[in-house]
């Protein structure tokens, strides 16, 4: 058997395996074999009877070889439906993987509760695994345990799982407390043109991280006599940088001061999680954060993720894109507060429950009610800033709800390269954007959206503005290849389907 027929059986094996919900461990389990092997044969590193191939069919209740599981998927929509009903807010993808990179802090055993079932979160925790972290779903699947090895094998790290997710990055403020000499393969996710990682290494230095990178990797060195000996000034207030850097400064035995902080959500979920293992961090929602670090964690920690905004405002947009009334329940609503005030000026009819707080005890929630309103164009440009201003990641769904109003509506998406280009794949579905420049869009409304068959755009965000429009469209639609919304939604189609849309997945055979 070719490595190249291996390789393929491996990754529909590591599909099921995933679908199914169970870790390699239970995997193995099952066919009386070792965690080891499985990882073997879902690597394409281990020869594989047929025998064994329907073994693994069996325990997995998955017909791996009929079905053709190696094909991408792909979803067949039949628009001009109307949603109805109440839906709820998965927990963040972002908050989730910072917490995953997080939990190599620990020494003791983490739980993370209801943690997104995402491609993101199965990215990491295939490199978690193949460097000797514990992970498996307890709770029906429900939440996530994760037990540190007492050393990290990074010579086995999974390179292929790590170049696909770009919070990978985020293992290199734990891994300087853990090892003095390490390597990571360069960073991956979304194509949203080049993402330059000197900001964090402006900050890391400062605890004697050194990188240099060649060959696809990252090589870093730790100075362990290098410390801050002065407030850290981030030269962007980045989400994922602050991340690192608060990582970094959990487990350094002193204060440390980060300024130009990002207060967004994941961070602020990220900094709960550090005061339930015992780092205390002051200035939390706010532009300064002075972390209380402990050289040593080593507790036993349970920690519930707050609800994830951008997918809140994922669901407001259908709601809106569609002409259709629908209860979103568990929105995180301090960190949408902005955009419904954009929305309420543009004449969004809606409205909110009493608030009440998220598991992790902190976060402000409400159930947000969307009625099919008559929009306007706003008068002022739609354009991101950092938290409190309107989030990066929502403004791709406002190039929808703009293709529905009356009037022009210019979108400045300035953070990133290629993302504002791809929002004009909305005119295949019948929509008139016009791309002033690599960051501008012009938009014009109301639309008369019509169906279409193309491929999934290679960011997240833009790509599920596209599903959504396909939902808006008379007619059926084809969106293929949706990798990318399944690194960052939970079961998207399914959950569309369950107020109302009608959404097929489908694989090519």
């Amino acid at each position: 058997m070719s490595d190249d027929y291996l390789v393929r059986i491996g990754k529909l094996i590591r599909d099921a395996r995933q679908h199914r919900g169970w870790t390699q461990t239970q995997l193995a389990e099952a066919l009386g074999t070792s965690q080891s092997a499985v990882n073997r044969i879902e690597r394409g590193n281990q020869n594989i009877s047929l025998e064994m191939i329907a073994r693994i069919g069996e325990a997995l209740d998955s017909e791996i070889v009929s079905l053709g599981y190696a094909g991408p998927m792909h979803l067949r929509v039949v628009g001009g439906r109307r949603l109805s009903g109440a839906i709820d807010v998965k927990t963040s993808k972002n908050a989730g993987v910072a917490l995953l990179c997080a939990s190599l802090l620990n020494k003791g055993r983490t739980v993370l509760r209801r943690v997104a079932r995402i491609e993101e979160v199965f990215r990491l925790l295939e490199v978690l695994n193949s460097i000797g972290v514990r992970t498996r779903w307890i709770n029906d699947g429900v939440d996530l345990e994760i037990v540190p090895p007492a050393r990290l094998d990074m010579e086995a790290i999974d390179a292929e799982a790590a170049r696909r997710t770009r919070s990978i990055i985020m293992f290199l403020g734990p891994l300087l407390h853990r090892l003095d000499a390490f390597k990571l393969p360069y960073a991956g996710g979304c194509d949203l043109g080049t993402r330059t990682i000197e900001p964090h290494m402006i900050a890391l230095r400062r605890f004697g991280l050194d990188i240099t990178a060649t060959e696809g990797l990252y090589h870093a060195r730790v100075e362990r006599s290098t410390v801050p000996d002065r407030p850290i000034v981030l030269t962007e207030r980045g989400d994922t940088v602050t991340e690192n850097a608060l990582l970094a400064a959990a487990r350094h035995d002193g204060v440390t001061v980060i300024r130009n902080a990002s207060s967004n959500y994941m961070v602020q979920d990220l900094c709960f999680f550090l005061e339930a293992l015992g780092v205390r961090v002051d200035g939390v929602g706010t532009t300064t954060l002075t972390v209380h670090g402990v050289p040593t964690i080593d507790v036993d920690v349970d920690y519930s993720p707050s609800e994830d905004p951008v997918e809140a405002m994922s669901l407001l947009a259908a709601a809106v894109v569609t002409e259709s009334e629908l209860t979103i329940r568990r929105v995180p609503i301090e960190f949408l507060e902005i955009e419904l005030a954009v929305l309420e000026e543009m004449g969004l009819d809606h409205d909110r429950s009493p608030e009440y707080t998220a598991d992790n005890g902190r976060t402000r929630l409400v159930d947000l009610t969307v009625r099919p309103s008559k929009l306007e164009a706003p008068i002022d440009k739609i354009h991101p800033m950092p938290f409190p201003g309107l989030n990066i990641d929502n403004v791709p769904f406002f190039a929808a709800i703009a293709a529905v109003a009356q009037g022009q509506t210019l979108i400045h998406d300035w953070v990133y390269d290629n993302r504002a280009i791809y929002l004009t794949d909305l005119n295949r579905l019948g929509g008139r954007l016009q791309l002033l420049d690599p960051h501008r869009v012009l938009v014009e409304g109301p639309t008369r959206w019509r169906a279409a068959e193309m491929m999934c755009p290679p960011a997240l965000r833009p790509a599920v503005v596209v599903l959504l429009a396909m939902m808006a469209a008379e007619g059926t639609s084809v969106l293929r290849n949706v990798y990318v919304i399944n690194r960052g939604y939970e079961e998207l189609a399914e959950r569309l389907n369950s107020v109302g849309a009608q959404i097929e997945i489908f694989r090519d055979i």
